[in-house]
């Protein structure tokens, strides 16, 4: 049977007609096969994922995971926000793997070869891709995907989830009504712009929000969103369109809320620079193992941008912004603490610890609370 599979792939292919049960059984015929109606109908649906889709992993994207990871033709892991775990799904051979990456690399309109053996990009259905092939690779190609949320968090779903406790939800709503701007820090998969886009969701409808992004991870379930994507440069080098062209431009939109997303790279200026240009409430996502490594987080990323460190310190102090840090403890998100950002006596910004969550409970008692309490006002009576 998988002879006669692949001589219909290897037709349908050649032919570059579109699968459906006609084209299917037409090559079937054509190949002196013959199966019936139910058999016909699940080698359709077989060689659509196969030509047209994710292959193997099709079931997978439809199964409510976040994360699906393939290391080989016979490792394939998924993540369901539990923690990862090995999935009961194998591809036939290395060579499937490495067609399903270069395929959905050219979905992304991107290219993925021996010259060009890695990528990272975002799929139409909005999952973002990265691949990798041999021999950067030395085991064989690598695929991961990160698969967007079927639905918008809201606040109360994050707090019935145990992301954020009753109190941590109150301040949040607090902190979004006030108009304070924030960085949402932490590590990979912790949930940062899974809980940005239900604080932007809090945001008052009047007000237009305008998102810069690399990639569009942040869905806020609000009535004016306007959404900028950066574009990266063609074959021969040309075209890009990068986050500080889109921060310019978004200045130009008469934006409420100016939101630059994850910062990973030199367009932490990017996001330094629109905290600073006096629209309040402004927001982004940040890489930190710790809320205290925030300052630390941006330096190294501005200096390696071109910045100095002194002007790194001084941009990062100008934002006034509030750190919200996420952590993973056994496989669950957890809202962990907020600081606020001070400069030291050598002129140096720090995270000072204003407000943590734990098992015990709110904390209130760290040095940063007061400047928290000023800032939030009525909102901090409220939680």
């Amino acid at each position: 049977m998988s002879a006669l599979v692949e001589a219909v792939r290897n037709r349908l292919v050649a032919s570059g007609v579109p699968v459906s049960p006609s084209s299917v059984a037409a090559a079937l015929r054509a190949e002196g096969g013959l199966l019936g109606d139910t058999e016909v109908l699940s080698m359709t649906r077989s060689l659509a994922a196969d030509l047209a889709g994710t292959g193997p992993l099709e079931e997978l994207m439809a199964s409510g995971v976040t994360d699906i990871l393939v290391n080989g033709p016979d490792e394939v892991w998924v993540d369901d926000g539990g923690g990862l775990r090995r999935a009961g799904v194998r591809f036939e051979s290395a060579d499937e793997v490495r067609r399903l990456a270069q395929r959905l690399a050219a979905q992304a309109g991107r290219r993925l070869d021996a010259a060009v053996p890695y990528v990272d990009a975002r799929l139409p259905n909005g999952a973002r891709l990265h691949a990798v092939l041999p021999p950067v690779a030395t085991a064989g190609t690598c695929v991961s995907l990160r698969l967007p949320p079927r639905r918008v968090f809201t606040l109360e779903d994050l707090a019935g989830r145990g992301t954020v406790t009753p109190g941590g939800a109150a301040l949040l709503r607090a902190l979004v009504a006030a108009r304070v701007p924030f960085l949402v820090s932490g590590g990979t998969g912790t949930g940062k712009t899974t809980l940005l886009s239900s604080l932007l969701s809090l945001v008052d409808p009047g007000e237009r929000i305008v998102l810069a992004e690399d990639s569009p991870e942040l869905r806020p379930d609000h009535p004016h969103v306007v959404r900028l994507q950066t574009r990266p440069a063609n074959i021969e080098g040309s075209g890009e369109v990068s986050l500080e062209v889109l921060v310019r431009q978004a200045l130009r939109m008469r934006p409420d809320r100016l939101v630059v997303g994850e910062a990973r790279g030199p367009e932490i200026v990017s996001l330094l620079g629109a905290m600073n240009t006096g629209h309040e409430g402004g927001a982004g996502t940040l890489h930190a193992n710790g809320a205290g490594d925030v300052p630390a987080r941006v330096e190294a990323l501005g200096c390696g941008a071109g910045l100095d460190r002194a002007a790194v310190h001084s941009q990062l102090a100008a934002t006034r912004a509030l750190v919200v840090h996420l952590v993973r403890d056994a496989g669950s998100r957890r809202l962990a603490e907020l600081r606020v950002l001070r400069r030291d006596p050598v002129g140096l910004v720090c995270a000072v610890p204003a407000v943590s969550f734990g098992p015990d409970g709110v904390r209130r008692d760290h040095p940063g609370a007061e400047e928290v309490v000023a800032r939030l006002g009525g909102g901090w009576r409220r939680w």
